[in-house]
């Protein structure tokens, strides 16, 4: 699987993007909110990727945020919602709008995103209502490179192993001390989840 790409944007022709990684160019599918943050072509990016194969095809879908990826991929375990429809989720908000429009159940606002109509908007509140709860805690929004927050990376972590979002929140908040770092709070939130 690829998880991650950095090398040159020999192309960039919304939504689609090519990467040249040591002379092998990586075609790549990427929300407006990545494709509006990169630079020009011939400058160096690294993206994080989301890999997809199909009976028939490959898929390679990049974000220059991690926290898109696993919205990207949190969206499309709503039954009935496919790739097309994640990417036009995040053209259309932001990773914390999103949250926020489904923990207030903002049914309104979520048809206004192409391809969602009332009933999807709906069955993503239903079924998405519990695992955005901690979206803020486990989806770090910053720039790729900026200093890690112990606590987000925990989170992720902790959903990594299979923990709702909300959980891996809870543990992390009630785990944490002054001074942890990711690794610590991890180790004393699957203690507590131990008992």
């Amino acid at each position: 699987m690829i998880g991650r790409l950095r090398g040159i944007l020999a192309s960039k022709q919304p939504p689609w993007l090519v990467i040249d990684v040591g002379g092998v160019g990586y075609e790549v599918e990427a929300p407006m909110s990545t494709v509006f943050d990169l630079p020009e072509t011939g400058r160096e990016v690294a993206l994080y990727v989301h890999y997809a194969a199909k009976e028939d095809t490959v898929s390679l879908y990049g974000f220059l945020r991690e926290a898109e990826r696993v919205l990207f991929r949190t969206i499309q375990k709503v039954s009935g919602i496919g790739a097309k429809t994640a990417l036009a989720v995040l053209s259309g908000v932001s990773t914390d709008e999103f949250a926020r429009l489904v923990q207030s159940g903002d049914v309104q606002s979520l048809t206004r995103i192409p391809g969602i109509g009332k009933k999807t908007a709906e069955r993503i509140i239903v079924e998405l209502r519990d695992r955005v709860d901690g979206m803020a805690l486990a989806l770090p929004t910053g720039a790729a490179n900026a200093p890690k927050d112990p606590q987000a990376e925990a989170a992720s972590a902790l959903q990594q192993l299979g923990y709702k979002p909300v959980e891996a929140a809870r543990l992390v908040k009630e785990t944490f001390a002054t001074g942890d770092d990711a690794e610590a709070i991890i180790r004393k939130a699957l203690k507590a989840a131990l008992r």
